[in-house]
């Protein structure tokens, strides 16, 4: 079974409904107090208490914060980030959505990213959103996170770049994929870009099929509607591993007139981009010559900015386009300890119960390189580990 956690955005979602919910899932409070410290985020304090909505018990989460720059670039966060004492995985995760909200920006507005001036998301609780979320439920043990239909509210919406309509144009890029529906009718605003970014680089998709709830938390938004809860609700569930089924979007194309290193080059950054595989397969091609099939497997939502790089820094002239469907195994991943060196071990969880592990090659090269000892030993030793805790 999986840990998971399934967000249900029955009323929006944003980063302080977010957090609310986890502290109702188990978080501890104590734990978020002590967030803007660990990010050096002087003077911030954090307030948690109980509130109603449409009388359902809630947390709301709030934070309070001196006067702070207006707006700040993606260099200016990551600097932030980097500089805490988060997890490794937790820091690539806040990195991928404020890179997702600055590419969406971007995009929107026509400028580089090193240009994008992220002022909401470049906030102080923003920062905090995001980093303690994506934290938040690495705390609580959750290996998996889905979302289900998303309510993205009416109207339009007051920022910094003048009225926009509701939902902003850079919260809909960055849910490009996911399953939304318009309204309640009425209700503004009811998705920031922070909540997009989280269901963007946290979901795997819709909620399974079947599930085992453990708990569940609701976490308030800021606004009251008569009658209507304005919260986001999220389950804490057991998942069977048996594998996942989803429909995804495989893009291809044939290329014949491109050095190696350059198109291995353009393999990697399909993968940076968002890309779940990228394969090459040796073809022929017009009047017998030797090319590359490039392959890259995505979601949908992640289509278009795979194939813009594709036709903007390879030599193909088209890309094709093919709905496929996948079944994938539930996997996790632990840590051991080697000779007194961390070493990271990918667990696959297999339709029969049974589990296969395998330790990661760049921890196994570098525990070999910094103890003399052949890497074939720091495998087994890394597979040994895992068989004697029980998780492989």
């Amino acid at each position: 079974m999986t840990r998971a956690a399934i967000f249900d955005p029955f009323s929006g979602i944003a980063g302080d409904m977010t957090l609310g919910a986890l502290i109702q899932c188990g978080l501890d409070p104590d734990w978020l107090r002590a967030l803007p410290a660990r990010l050096s985020l002087d003077g911030v304090g954090v307030e948690i208490r109980e509130v109603n909505r449409a009388d359902i018990r809630c947390a709301k989460v709030d934070f309070t914060i001196p006067p702070q720059p207006h707006g700040r670039h993606l260099h200016h966060i990551r600097k932030i980030v980097e500089a805490s004492d988060a997890p490794r995985d937790v820091k690539d995760r806040a990195d991928q959505a404020f890179t997702a909200i600055g590419t969406a920006e971007a995009e929107i507005h026509g400028v580089t990213i090193e240009k994008v001036h992220l002022h909401e998301v470049g906030a102080v609780d923003a920062i905090l959103d995001v980093v303690g979320s994506i934290w938040g439920l690495e705390q609580l043990g959750i290996e998996e996170v889905y979302c289900g239909p998303i309510a993205l509210g009416d109207g339009t919406v007051k920022a910094a770049h003048g009225v926009l309509p509701v939902p902003a144009p850079a919260t809909l890029k960055l849910l490009e994929g996911h399953r939304v529906r318009p309204g309640p009718e009425g209700s503004g605003e009811l998705v920031t870009p922070t909540g997009a970014a989280l269901v963007k680089v946290l979901s795997r998709g819709g909620p399974p099929v079947e599930y085992v709830p453990v708990t569940n938390g609701f976490g308030a938004g800021t606004k009251e509607f008569a009658g209507r809860a304005n919260a986001l609700r999220i389950i804490i569930a057991d998942v069977a591993s048996a594998g996942e089924i989803s429909d995804l979007l495989e893009i291809v194309c044939d290329i014949d007139d491109m050095i190696p290193e350059y198109l291995a080059a353009v393999a990697e950054r399909l993968r940076e981009a968002g890309a779940l595989e990228v394969v090459s397969l040796p073809a022929t091609t017009k009047r017998g010559r030797p090319g590359t099939r490039l392959e890259a497997l995505c979601r949908p939502g992640d289509a278009p900015r795979l194939e813009e790089i594709l036709l903007n820094e390879s030599t193909t002239i088209g890309v094709r386009e093919r709905q496929v469907r996948r079944r994938a195994l539930a996997r996790n991943v632990i840590h051991v300890t080697v000779l007194d060196h961390d070493v990271a071990v990918k667990r696959v969880a297999l339709p029969n119960g049974r589990f296969r592990a395998k330790p990661e090659f760049a921890d196994v090269e570098r525990v070999a390189l910094a103890t003399g000892r052949p890497m074939q030993d720091i495998f087994r030793l890394a597979l040994v580990e895992s068989e004697r805790r029980g998780d492989g």
